[in-house]
Order: C-alpha cells, then structure tokens, then sequence
C-alpha cells in the first residue's frame, strides 16, 4: 500500500513537528540542522562518511559536526577500516539516535506525548521562549484530533 500526500494531510503528521523538533533539540543539545541530518542518516542505515558529507551540503556549514556527532555517541562505527580488504570505514546511527527519531515519530503520531514534568527543559520558565513553547506543549498534549 502507496501512503499519498492525502493520507499524510489526514492524519496531520507535520501540525506539531516544529514544537516536537524544538523540544527534543532542547532536550539533547542539538540544533535544528543536525537533527535533521541525523534523521536523514537514520534513513540511509548504514553509510560512509562520504555519504555523511552529501548530506550535509544542504545544512549550514558546521567544521566540527562529524566530531561532535560521533563525540556525543549519535554515531557509531558500524565496520572498521582495515587498511587492505576495507578501504574505508561504515558507519551507522546508535541506538540512542534510533531511539530519539523513534520517539519524535510516535509523538507527531499522537501515540506518545511530550512529558510535562520538572525534566522538560522547557518546564524550567525561564525566559518568554520557555513560556511559550510550554503553553504550546500543554496546547498539543491536550488536542483530541492528534
């Protein structure tokens, strides 16, 4: 079965995603290009850093983001590069990056919400932001046609 742009309009997949990405960049010390990116590499499975560098070219110019990325444990190395059979290495998002698109794909589903305790980063009200993306948040959970 073929999803069609009619079936995704019904079941308004894309109402929250600015709030849901918000958050969870927030939530994980990401910014909106490297979620997206990561979301991107989730599709491809497994990759090369070749691949990864394709991608980036449509995201804003980022000298450290490989590193970080890999740093922060959103990448693993799938295969390692051994210098004679394997000329380069294979890489694959972790379990903590699967986790997380996982997570964004139920809330915008409607199948999760968001969580509203004191952990929320956006729960803390510090700045008007905060308080706006928290009413936003409380605007979302409580809308029945999700």
């Amino acid at each position: 079965m073929r999803i069609t742009a009619d079936d995704i309009k019904q079941i308004q997949l894309f109402k929250y995603y600015r709030i849901v990405r918000k958050w969870i960049c927030k939530a994980n010390n990401l910014n909106d290009a490297d979620l997206e990116l990561l979301i991107y590499l989730n599709c491809l499975n497994r990759f090369t850093r070749h691949e990864f560098i394709n991608g980036v070219y449509s995201y804003s110019w980022d000298k450290h983001r490989w590193e970080r990325l890999r740093r922060d444990g959103w990448i693993d190395v799938w295969r390692e590069r051994n210098r004679t059979t394997m000329k380069y290495a294979v890489y694959k998002t972790s379990f903590k990056c699967n986790h997380m698109i996982s997570r964004i794909y139920r809330i915008l589903l409607g199948e999760e919400d968001i969580p509203v305790s004191i952990k929320n980063p956006y729960y803390n009200n510090k700045s008007y932001t905060d308080k706006v993306m928290n009413k936003s948040i409380d605007d979302m959970i409580k809308d029945k046609n999700r």
